[in-house]
């Protein structure tokens, strides 16, 4: 499988000499489509943009962790592995016509994988088998990205890949040409974006006020990829990689009579963002009991892990929530939804 090569391609230029990198990577089907955001704006209805979200459907606009329990609120999960009632989530990608009509991108599911839609998720640890990661914690939430931004930032790990028609490239997520920017021409396999978690945890705190400052990204050593790298003394936990992969079916608007005419990138993040800078994930941890420690233990891979129970495609895409606010999500419309509002 072509991404069983990439996990190699991501090794190169590591002096440990592991070989293959275990990870998971499973997928996880849509479970809504929204404009809620329980991290950043707990409570309102509608949020300022829309989210396309996947996981364990107790989710909902508030989830205060005193009284959110993802495990024993959720009826299901629309992940693989049945013991992950996880939210995660991320912007949604629009298509401005030459008429100036938006219309919604449809995912579709990464190679390999069947979902309807959703995300690829990676728990990916330490490239050292001897090196141990901490799982998190019930409460646990954490956020990359910035959905105000309108030039590129110093987050490492947020980026967009101009897929080729088949196959992938070779380089290491987020390495050139990879770039936090939307790609600029047609995209023969569509245009994919990855969203990297940081791996450093201050082993206290399960959130913080920005939903970033109790994590961090390595200090020194090499970070290219898992739990890796020398975490800082003030965040001295490593914690698994997660990493958010979502692809964009871009392939359908391929097409130059809907293109403006001057040839400008027309593709447009659900916050009214034009350039790219603005893609965000929200990761709200729900593994039950102490099930994903042990899968990280067993350095799982894939979709399949003896320390886990897993489900089939089909049971997965069957959990799936309505939505809390009545918009067309699918039609062409004249606006992004919540373009109006106020940021």
């Amino acid at each position: 499988m072509q991404w069983k090569a990439l996990a190699l391609a991501l090794l190169v230029g590591q002096s440990s000499g592991q070989g293959f990198l275990n990870m998971m990577r499973f997928s996880c089907s849509q479970l809504v489509i929204d404009r809620i955001d329980p991290l950043v704006n707990p409570g309102m209805i509608p949020s300022t943009h829309l989210h396309q979200i996947v996981g364990g459907n107790s989710f909902n606009a508030s989830m205060d962790p005193a009284n959110h329990d993802l495990v024993a609120d959720s009826s299901c999960t629309s992940c693989t592995f049945t013991e992950d009632f996880s939210n995660y989530w991320t912007a949604v990608l629009y298509f401005r016509a030459r008429n100036g009509t938006y219309r919604r991108v449809p995912q579709f599911a990464s190679e390999g994988l069947r979902a309807d839609g959703g995300i690829t998720v990676y728990y990916i640890p330490a490239p050292d088998a001897k090196t141990q990661v901490t799982a998190f914690t019930p409460g646990f939430r954490m956020l990359v990205g910035d959905a105000a931004a309108t030039d590129k930032t110093d987050v490492r790990k947020v980026c967009h890949r101009c897929m080729p028609k088949t196959g992938d490239n070779s380089n290491v997520n987020c390495g050139a040409p990879d770039s936090q920017e939307l790609p600029s021409g047609f995209c023969e396999g569509g245009i994919r974006s990855v969203i990297t978690f940081p791996t450093c945890w201050d082993g206290k705190n399960t959130d913080s006020p920005d939903h970033m400052s109790h994590v961090s990204y390595p200090a020194s050593g090499d970070t290219s990829v898992g739990s890796s790298g020398i975490c800082p003394e003030s965040h001295p936990v490593k914690i698994p990689q997660v990493m958010l992969e979502v692809m964009w079916d871009t392939r359908i608007f391929n097409d130059p009579e809907l293109w403006p005419e001057d040839g400008s990138q027309p593709f447009y993040w659900s916050t009214g963002d034009s350039r790219g800078f603005s893609q965000h994930g929200d990761y709200v941890f729900g593994w039950k009991d102490d099930s994903l420690q042990r899968a990280m233990n067993a350095r799982c891979n894939g979709a399949v892990c003896s320390a886990l129970k897993v489900q089939s495609s089909d049971d997965a895409m069957k959990c799936t929530k309505p939505r809390v606010n009545q918009e067309d999500y699918d039609g062409w419309v004249t606006e992004i939804p919540g373009m109006s509002m106020p940021a």
